[in-house]
């Protein structure tokens, strides 16, 4: 595999967008003011917006958007500040931002790219606004449904015991046979920063023994971050998902109709411990138009042959 074809830049533009409740959310834009808008949309939820220079996208063709979702990153407030209020981040509240986003940049129609959590987000997005979507790109296709969730924190401690049980047991022993989910989220909020660190570290370390034996499994890839970002990634994610994210369940599979005429390439690890391929495959068929690419070398963590079709389908569209 060749890396990728273009050389790193800075972003021409960056900023902050109030969004009139008390948050600022953070955004930059990278390659030509003129190219076709295209918008990234990270995963977690919690982790994040990529804070590499952009190499898979063609500067003089595309005006990539990368922005942080609510409480981290560098959008305000972090997540790690117990003051920030929790009640202000929910699904909606991110559907929102991405179209004041939107609106504030002057786009009128952008490719949306998003992977893992990302995926959802921009699944839910272009359901609730198709017509400001031109194309949608997504590896590691996740709709968060209840049974996804279930699956990643419950089901797959069959593969993994010894570290189901250590995650389990990071609660409080009355609370281990109940929503452990609910139970994160719970000593989260815990005014002490010692008890947010512990479950942070408990959850992370989960998180990076799932992934742990996939062909290009990366150690500590969830772990490996600063303290504030773990223990931001950590609530976020005990928040969003103790609440189903806030969608039905089969929501989005249900909603994919509405993405008919909307070009969609979905990439998809075979070994994706912590989001079965199954997912994917529904979606295609429930999308019109959407084409599924299932790599055999591949999990979640994804692969040089996965990154490949991602940049070739980045290709394809930057001249449609």
């Amino acid at each position: 595999m060749a890396d990728d074809p273009y050389p790193p830049r800075s972003p021409f533009d960056h900023g902050f967008l109030d969004t009139g409740d008390g948050n600022r959310i953070y955004y930059e834009q990278f390659g030509s003011p003129d190219g076709k808008p295209a918008l990234s949309v990270h995963g977690g939820p919690g982790s994040g917006a990529w804070r590499k220079p952009p190499t898979a996208w063609d500067p003089e063709r595309y005006r990539l958007i990368r922005f942080d979702q609510r409480n981290c990153g560098r959008s305000t407030p972090h997540a790690s500040d117990p003051a920030a209020d929790m009640g202000l981040n929910t699904t909606q509240h991110l559907i929102d931002d991405i179209e004041r986003l939107r609106a504030h940049l002057g786009v009128e129609r952008w490719l949306l790219y998003g992977s893992s959590w990302g995926s959802t987000l921009a699944l839910a997005y272009a359901q609730q606004h198709p017509g400001r979507v031109s194309e949608m790109i997504i590896p590691a296709v996740t709709t968060t449904r209840r049974a996804e969730i279930d699956w990643l924190y419950r089901g797959a401690g069959r593969f993994k015991p010894e570290a189901w049980d250590r995650f389990r047991d990071g609660v409080p022993k009355g609370e281990r046979d109940g929503d452990l989910l609910a139970a994160y989220a719970r000593l989260m909020e815990n005014p002490d920063r010692a008890v947010r660190e512990e479950a942070a570290a408990n959850w992370l370390a989960w998180e990076d023994a799932v992934i742990s034996n996939e062909p290009n499994g990366v150690p500590g890839m969830y772990s490996a971050r600063e303290a504030d970002e773990r223990i931001a990634f950590v609530r976020i994610c005990a928040h969003f998902l103790s609440h189903g994210a806030w969608l039905e369940e089969d929501q989005l599979l249900r909603g994919a109709p509405t993405l008919a005429g909307i070009p969609g390439v979905l990439v998809h690890g075979r070994h994706d411990m912590g989001s079965p391929v199954q997912t994917a495959w529904e979606l295609a068929k429930a999308w019109p138009g959407a084409r599924l690419h299932i790599i055999e070398d591949s999990g979640h963590a994804g692969s040089n042959a996965l990154r490949d079709v991602v940049r070739a389908a980045i290709e394809e569209f930057k001249t449609r």
